[in-house]
């Protein structure tokens, strides 16, 4: 039992961890107002594995435990190949839409501040992005958290087709001629 804990403590140790936002929201009551924090944050490690989470409480740095422990809850897996997403995929959200493209060697991220934040952690060196819709951060995470989620991984479909990687990015030649 005390072996579990140590080693789910050193797995979460290699996660980085970014807020994006930390918004002070206020409720009014019979008595006046309730303050209180909400807290975006994304954690990854720069391998392919990215989370996101939120985080509500009356102070800041609660907010910002809470929000964390809840994206180490929420890691997906994200394919990344020499650098970059396989495909191109449009994540949605709400109001809010993001472009992502794959980028050639050397491009960088190319991406505003939020999908920027969430495709650095995910480990993706080359892309372009381009937000559509709106543009509150929450949303835009979300968003990018669905497209990346959403790629396919060439190895996985490669072998659902029962063909070769390099078959599925050029495509299957035919030898019939029906």
């Amino acid at each position: 039992m005390e072996t579990q804990g140590v080693i789910k403590e050193i797995q979460y140790e290699e996660f980085e961890e970014k807020i994006i936002e930390i918004r002070r929201t206020s409720k009014v009551t019979k008595g006046g107002k309730n303050l209180s924090f909400r807290v975006v944050a994304i954690v990854g490690n720069k391998n392919g594995k990215v989370g996101l989470g939120i985080g509500k409480a009356r102070e800041v740095p609660e907010a910002i435990r809470k929000a964390i422990s809840a994206a180490k809850r929420n890691i997906i897996e994200v394919p990344v190949i020499n650098g970059t997403i396989p495909h191109e995929i449009i994540g949605r959200q709400d109001a809010s839409k993001v472009l992502l493209r794959p980028a050639a060697p050397g491009t960088g991220i190319i991406a505003g501040g939020t999908v920027r934040a969430v495709v650095e952690l995910a480990g993706i060196q080359n892309i372009l992005t381009k937000s559509l819709g709106s543009t509150n951060p929450l949303n835009l995470a979300l968003a990018t958290m669905n497209g990346l989620k959403n790629l396919l991984d060439p190895r996985k479909v490669a072998k659902l087709r029962d063909i070769s990687v390099e078959e599925v990015f050029k495509g299957v030649r035919r030898e019939d001629n029906a």
